[in-house]
């Protein structure tokens, strides 16, 4: 490598390393007064004597925190309606902060310009300013936007396969709070306290619509929020069984286990379901790696047989 190959290199880890001197420098920890607000907006945080993850930080976290509402007003929903749209995703995945949705947009544009900063290096250290070295750029540059939105997608949808997968569970101790004598909000408090290591995003939930009904929130609200939030069917259909029930005044408990038993009975279908398509999805395999090996080793001694018999002749 010469030196002209050298050079880039040098500028682009100067940069570096000046950038992440500066970041360090000016994103200082907070002041006393900034961790007295923060310890009113969040009593926990008095509690733990101010050391939290997300409002003591200092560095390179707390300046991108800072500058997260800037990086996102690049990409910020023009509308309501998209806004609500983020909002209700950052949710679903488990993040309920108001700062959620900006965070996430400026790491989306974050991701972009280190995108086309690594892109754009490395196709001109391999092709220079030529088509391929452009294309280099552009795809590094999607690649960094688009990646914070995969792995949203993927946080979701895991989160929402684990909900339904434990909601029945839940449900069934729910039951059996309700019917031994607790309300309603005492039994998902219940519910919460118990099952938060095997169902810890239920017990999540719960606990949040504990802390909301406590706040003085409609229990109306605090169900339908419930099923926004998680974005599963299934939850959204018992938040409406457990409005009709507190509207009209019918059984909670008896809504509760015919949701349960609806639930259980379709996990069940699902598991049966993914059953009976194994004999299809293990042909590929079978084609691909068994079979092979069986007719080798079935055709392979009367092959050699057949040849060695030809060649005698």
């Amino acid at each position: 490598m010469n030196i002209a190959e050298l050079v880039p290199w040098t500028i682009f880890g100067s940069i570096t390393v000046m950038l992440w001197l500066a970041l360090n420098h000016f994103g200082g920890g907070k002041s006393r007064a900034s961790e007295r607000l923060d310890e009113l907006r969040d009593p926990s945080l008095r509690a733990r004597g101010g050391d939290d993850s997300t409002g003591n930080k200092s560095g390179v976290g707390a300046m991108f925190e800072r500058a997260a509402p800037t990086l996102s007003k690049v990409v910020q929903p023009k509308t309501e309606l998209e806004q609500s749209e983020l909002k209700v995703r950052m949710a679903n995945a488990g993040f309920n902060s108001p700062a959620a949705p900006q965070i996430f947009l400026a790491l989306k544009v974050a991701g972009l310009v280190i995108g086309l900063i690594a892109g754009g290096g490395i196709g001109y250290l391999k092709w220079g300013m030529t088509q391929s070295g452009l294309t280099s750029l552009i795809i590094a540059g999607g690649l960094g936007f688009y990646i914070p939105e995969i792995a949203l997608r993927l946080m979701v949808s895991g989160r929402q396969q684990r909900i339904f997968q434990s909601m029945p569970d839940a449900l069934d101790l729910l039951v059996v709070c309700v019917e031994a004598g607790l309300g309603l909000d005492a039994g998902m408090r219940r519910v919460s306290e118990e099952l938060e290591e095997s169902a810890p995003d239920v017990c999540k939930e719960f606990a949040l619509c504990n802390l909301q009904q406590q706040m003085g929130k409609p229990r109306r609200e605090v169900l339908h929020d419930l099923g926004i939030r998680t974005g599963v069917d299934d939850m959204k259909a018992l938040a409406a069984i457990l409005i009709q029930a507190d509207k009209f005044g019918s059984s909670i408990a008896q809504a509760l286990r015919v949701q349960s038993d609806s639930m259980r009975v379709k996990r069940r279908q699902l598991a049966e379901e993914k059953a009976q398509q194994t004999a299809v999805k293990m042909i590929f395999p079978l084609v691909l790696f068994i079979f092979p090996g069986i007719f080798v080793v079935l055709v392979g001694p009367a092959a050699i047989m057949m040849i060695d018999g030809l060649l005698s002749n």
